[in-house]
């Protein structure tokens, strides 16, 4: 079943077109990732689906409503969380909840158990006194995610839902949103951190107002031109990663070089791969060796962006 079907969505403002003609679907349970640099129409996209902006043609249909035609109906059958925490700081936790059940309309006989269940669903029960200014950043965003579900939609946008927040909170905040998909919630989520665009089942790739690639983590990294035909992706290791990668991008045959902790990545063309290892040892890099490597997301979108910079 599809939560979210676009067909040509486009949106100008004057003779500035900031989304242009973009098509995709998304499915119940899915985790949908929205990718792109900053400016190239994320936002715009989120606030036509949401029924904010009415699109100047194409078509958008949430939950089985129309952004153009029903967007009151849209606003009341999704969830949205903010990149800032937008709550009230001199509220509780169970008082901010509290207010957005009533603000989404929940009925009177029917708040209380709804917000239970919302401070149930988040985890955030042992801090439902605690003012919001008090909570961490990982229980803010809990909190405001409790918000965004207290009447119990069945599609959440979650825009860079753990900018700011360290590495445990994140983790924990993924596994809160692969629990909700696996009852059925449908999240599209915008975010900058590659490790978190591998959690998510599909993936939207947006470059100056065109929707560039849509498909698995694995379907883009099989894409021909992330490797292209006659190259080869390889894993380097030698003595001084800096210098070594500056020297290894001057080769003729190396078409990319950058590094990932302790090693060097490198897109290299076939008929030159197996000078490589001598070429670095010889330049005094120590004893360096290398091994063929999938490309990661990060390779995927580096060298789609450098394609159409290049076009």
């Amino acid at each position: 079943m599809a939560v979210i079907e676009v067909d040509n969505l486009t949106r100008r403002f004057g003779n500035f077109t900031a989304v242009d003609s973009i098509s995709f679907a998304i499915e119940q349970g899915d985790i949908f990732g929205f990718l792109g640099p900053n400016g190239s129409g994320k936002s715009t996209v989120i606030r036509m689906l949401c029924g904010l902006l009415r699109p100047t043609s194409g078509r958008a249909v949430i939950l089985g409503h129309d952004v153009a035609r029903e967007a009151e109906a849209v606003k009341r059958s999704i969830g949205y969380m903010s990149q800032q925490f937008s709550l009230y700081n001199d509220l509780t936790v169970f008082e901010n909840i509290s207010f957005y059940a009533r603000i989404y309309g929940i009925p009177r006989d029917r708040i209380s158990d709804a917000i239970e269940e919302s401070i149930r669903t988040v985890g955030i029960a042992p801090y439902r006194k605690r003012l919001a200014r008090h909570l961490s950043g990982g229980w803010k965003q809990r909190l405001a995610l409790a918000c965004a579900l207290v009447h119990r939609p069945k599609l959440l946008f979650l825009d860079e839902p753990t900018a700011g927040i360290d590495p445990v909170a994140r983790r924990d905040l993924w596994n809160l949103l692969f629990d909700l998909s696996g009852r059925g919630v449908t999240f599209f989520v915008t975010t900058h951190y590659m490790d978190e665009a591998e959690r998510c089942s599909r993936i939207g790739y947006i470059y100056f107002s065109k929707l560039i690639v849509c498909g698995s983590p694995n379907e883009l990294k099989q894409l021909p031109e992330v490797t292209p035909k006659d190259t080869v992706r390889l894993e380097l290791r030698c003595d001084r990663l800096s210098a070594a990668m500056r020297y290894a991008s001057t080769l003729p045959y190396v078409r990319d070089a950058t590094i990932f902790g302790d090693s060097m990545h490198v897109l290299v063309d076939v008929s030159g791969a197996g000078n490589l290892v001598e070429a670095m040892e010889s330049a005094g890099f120590g004893n360096a060796t290398m091994a063929s490597i999938d490309p990661s997301l990060e390779d995927v979108f580096v060298t789609l962006t450098r394609n159409r910079e290049a076009a």
